[in-house]
């Protein structure tokens, strides 16, 4: 098994194998430093070091991506894309009829929140996100994305992985796969999630036949402690003076073999990975660290679990991360069948505030520009109501909102449109493949081209679909 993209993307068979066996947070990151002083080692470590910084197709905008993803499905016409036909039809059957969905449905139901205009641009965008929308003028927002089917499972997989069938890697694990990662000492890819697992957990941020090495590494945030937030981040039984001597020896005894078999990638690897397990001890804790931050900053991003996350964002961005998806929490929050109106207020009011603050800091720090950051759920959800009240929607594939921002996007723009009821895109729709290969092009990539060989074909992201929608790109 081995890479098509370019040379330096090559993998042996076996190392390639040795990767996929790793689950500790060491083989979720097999990178490269064999230099006793914690440096970067020699050419020799780099041209083994899955991790190491590689050349996209040509140049990117981006370096990272951040995906806030607003998992269970946010409803587009009560956020970012406005129907007041909903209003005036409220209660009443849409004289189009409905569109099938997962469940029944029933009558028009118009948005319980009030839309302004925000920006230069003059776009609207719901009340409940009037902080983010300060930004409006830096964001492009997709109102005609489509996905497939209106279930969480596959469309969950088809948003995070490019099928929603089939075991595909995440988008996190081939951006580190394509761009590797700037920090040695920390995982390339990161997924924050507080308080447990979205629907089909780690799959969402799987490796599948990429080597393990590119799996994102899984934090739940609802913890605030370091040895709760990262698992086995620290050894209890051994000080960090007596594990260097032991990973010394190790090393020694490993590189002994690695001269007798005339090297092999494989087994070099499994040393970094020890030595990777060891740095992130101390560079992890940091990293997470908010503390450190002033208290205006503090107070900028505000209280609570999603604040904390994406500030946590914003250092782990600092330092080199490459990829880092950003979760509402266990299960799926903005599924919200009944009482939406003050669900999603409530959800709504945890990520506002956080969201501006984390935008206007990528900013002050010069670090929007290389950035990339994505907001959406797996879908939207139906314009009319879930039978038989008048409170809550089903979901929606058919139509649904995503905003980007940072990263060579071309900011101040509303893209496509859905039907004058807000359940179907009709301009310029835009499937979620076509999401993947605009967002894969800011990062310095043809999607066609991103390939890797597995089972006698060349897999890419986009499999055989996808589109780069260059209307979104400055």
């Amino acid at each position: 098994m081995h890479s098509t993209v370019t040379p330096h993307f090559q993998l042996t068979t076996r190392r390639e194998m040795l990767h996929r066996c790793g689950m500790g947070l060491g083989l979720v990151g097999l990178t490269g430093l064999l230099a006793d002083d914690g440096t970067l080692g020699s050419e020799r470590d780099n041209a083994t070091n899955p991790l190491a910084v590689k050349q996209p197709h040509f140049p990117a905008r981006a370096k990272h991506v951040v995906h806030l993803f607003m998992n269970g499905g946010a409803s587009q016409v009560d956020t970012f894309d406005p129907k007041p036909e909903l209003k005036r039809l409220h209660g009443k059957t849409l004289p189009v009829g409905n569109l099938r969905t997962e469940r029944k449905t029933g009558h028009a139901m118009g948005s319980p929140f009030r839309f302004s205009k925000y920006g230069e641009a003059g776009i609207e965008v719901s009340e409940i996100f009037a902080k983010t929308a300060q930004h409006v003028d830096d964001m492009a927002i997709i109102r005609s994305m489509y996905a497939d089917v209106p279930n969480h499972e596959p469309s969950l997989m088809l948003m995070n992985c490019g099928d929603g069938r089939l075991p595909r890697p995440s988008f996190g694990a081939w951006a580190t796969y394509g761009l590797g990662s700037e920090n040695q000492n920390l995982p390339g890819f990161i997924a924050m999630c507080p308080g447990g697992y979205p629907i089909v957990a780690t799959q969402n941020w799987r490796s599948a036949f990429l080597p393990g090495v590119y799996q994102g590494t899984y934090i739940d945030t609802q913890h605030t402690e370091i040895d709760k937030l990262i698992a086995n981040i620290h050894n209890a039984q051994m000080p960090l003076t007596q594990q260097r001597k032991q990973l010394d020896l190790v090393r020694q005894l490993n590189e002994q073999h690695l001269r007798e078999r005339n090297g092999g990638g494989e087994l070099e690897s499994r040393i970094q990975s020890f030595e990777l397990a060891y740095r992130m001890q101390s560079e992890a804790a940091e990293a997470f660290d908010i503390t450190r931050e002033t208290k205006a900053t503090l107070d900028m991003y505000g209280e609570g679990t999603h604040a904390r996350q994406l500030l946590i964002t914003r250092r782990l961005i600092e330092r080199g991360v490459r990829f880092v998806q950003v979760w509402s929490g266990g299960g799926q929050p903005w599924d919200n069948h009944n009482n939406l109106a003050a669900e999603h207020r409530k959800l709504a009011g945890q990520w506002d505030q956080p969201i501006a603050a984390f935008l206007t800091d990528l900013k002050q720090r010069g670090l929007f520009d290389e950035t990339l950051v994505q907001w959406c759920g797996e879908f939207g959800r139906t314009p009319v109501a879930e039978y038989p009240a008048l409170d809550g929607r089903d979901h929606n594939h058919y139509g649904f909102t995503c905003w980007l921002a940072g990263g060579g996007v071309k900011g101040g723009t509303v893209y496509g449109a859905t039907d004058e009821f807000g359940f179907q895109a009709v301009e310029n729709p835009v499937h979620v493949h076509d999401l993947h290969a605009t967002m894969l092009h800011l990062l310095g990539f043809d999607h066609e081209r991103l390939t890797y060989r597995y089972a006698g074909r060349d897999f890419r992201f986009t499999d055989v679909h996808g589109n780069v929608v260059r209307e979104l790109l400055a």
